[in-house]
């Protein structure tokens, strides 16, 4: 499989995850994308021995787009802190079902997830496992049955985005977990990890990469012509 470089020096990684992949080795034993990179990296430098690739965050399996990783120890320390201050601006691109109440707004919830069940559930704030969740939203566009929206994430909770759209009332288009209402077994969930930015852990220089979803496949389709055109200052 071709690895999409989105950007790349000593200190860290950019890629592109493609999608219905896991990010890091799970029990159904099939092909990771930490394991590939590994694998890549050794081939292109001819590393010999193990090679290190620090896992800072991660992406759901069905879902594709941007995702950073670091190349050193002192640079996976670094990114992890940077992560825990909330201080890399993570912004996504949610196709949803229906329309939102509100073109523009933020969302909070307590969420806490069954490991057993591999779901996550949104329940009181007295919950004594539920932890806070914080996202905002934005209508880039909308017909009268599908949403484009612009998410940033501030908190990192599994399945986060993907909970907290449902609970608004607009499920992710093909997301059967937490929208097995108004979607199909097979329809691809439509979410996409768009951008990241932060100051770089070593150079202090700030990263910014973008990664669009892929516009042959539905629902992006319909949307390709204002994705194309989409800029940093129409997001989040």
């Amino acid at each position: 499989m071709r690895i999409s470089i989105l950007y790349e020096d000593n200190h860290l990684l950019l890629v592109e995850k493609p999608i219905n992949i896991p990010v890091q080795e799970d029990r159904t034993g099939d092909t990771d994308f930490l394991s590939m990179l590994k694998q890549d990296l050794k081939i292109r430098y001819q590393k010999p021995g193990n090679v290190f690739l620090g896992l800072v965050h991660r992406l759901d399996r069905p879902v594709g787009g941007v995702m950073v990783f670091a190349k050193t120890s002192k640079a996976a320390s670094r990114l992890s802190d940077l992560i825990r201050r909330q201080a890399i601006k993570r912004n996504y691109l949610a196709v949803v079902r229906g329309v939102p109440e509100k073109d523009q707004a933020t969302l909070e919830h307590h969420l806490m997830k069954n490991n057993r069940e591999n779901k996550v559930y949104a329940v009181a704030a007295s919950h004594k496992k539920g932890k806070k969740a914080l996202l905002d939203y934005k209508t880039i566009t909308k017909t009268e049955k599908l949403s484009l929206l612009s998410v940033q994430l501030h908190t990192g909770r599994p399945h986060q985005i993907r909970v907290q759209l449902s609970e608004n009332g607009t499920p992710i288009y093909g997301d059967q977990k937490y929208g097995q209402n108004v979607n199909r077994p097979g329809q691809q969930i439509a979410l996409w990890a768009h951008s990241l930015r932060f100051e770089h852990p070593v150079k202090k220089e700030i990263i910014e990469v973008i990664s669009h979803p892929p516009e042959e496949q539905y629902p992006w389709g319909i949307c390709k012509n204002l994705l194309k055109k989409l800029k940093h200052d129409d997001v989040l």
